[in-house]
């Protein structure tokens, strides 16, 4: 009996010293073990600072070129544009300049540099006779609907138009229409009669005598 009082006491004590000494294995957060008389700070994470993120700068939209000749309005039948004088009251000429007919590239208005030289001939004539005007028709290849080949056949005569007004002939002087597909000059369907079906062809227009 005297041992057991002894014995007693002593575990008692030193069951105290033990829970004093190891505290709790995991802290309230469950990952993080407490030192004798002091917690270990929980670990903060501090957010990025958005206001030193590097804002990209926006773009302005690129400013779109107004056109100064615009395409009329399709209304059905050819494209013509206005000017002072009317080519059915004027003799039409359609051989004197059939060798230098210009063709162009599929959907395109450009004037090649290899077509150039027609250009300069045509300018050429045109000098020769101030009193002679000029009817320049646009045509296209088969391909597309009909209005879009209106437009771009009205396009290819425009170009005609600026191309000779840079070698010198007054724009007044001529005067464009588009037959768009509709007169083919080959009435195949391939690459070879596509390519002569795009052109622009020039008609020579001289005043008509007078009637007596």
């Amino acid at each position: 009996m005297k041992l057991n009082k002894t014995i007693l006491p002593l575990a008692l004590a030193l069951s105290a010293a033990l829970a004093s000494t190891t505290g709790c294995k995991h802290g309230f957060n469950g990952g993080l073990t407490d030192v004798p008389g002091q917690r270990q700070p929980i670990p903060t994470v501090t957010p990025p600072d958005l206001n030193t993120k590097p804002i990209m700068p926006i773009e302005p939209a690129p400013a779109v070129a107004m056109n100064p000749n615009p395409i009329p309005a399709y209304t059905g039948g050819p494209i013509e544009t206005s000017t002072n004088w009317d080519p059915s009251q004027m003799n039409q000429d359609r051989d004197k300049l059939a060798a230098y007919t210009v063709h162009f590239k599929f959907d395109s208005a450009l004037v090649l540099t290899s077509e150039q030289a027609n250009v300069a001939k045509v300018g050429q004539v045109m000098a020769s006779n101030p009193e002679a005007k000029l009817l320049i028709e646009g045509h296209c290849d088969e391909r597309g609907t009909e209005e879009y080949n209106r437009s771009l056949g009205e396009r290819r005569a425009l170009a005609l138009r600026e191309a000779l007004q840079a070698v010198g002939i007054d724009a007044q002087r001529v005067r464009t229409i588009s037959y768009g597909k509709d007169q083919p000059l080959d009435p195949g369907h391939n690459e070879a009669a596509w390519a002569k079906n795009r052109r622009g062809q020039f008609v020579y227009c001289t005043p008509k005598a007078p009637v007596q």
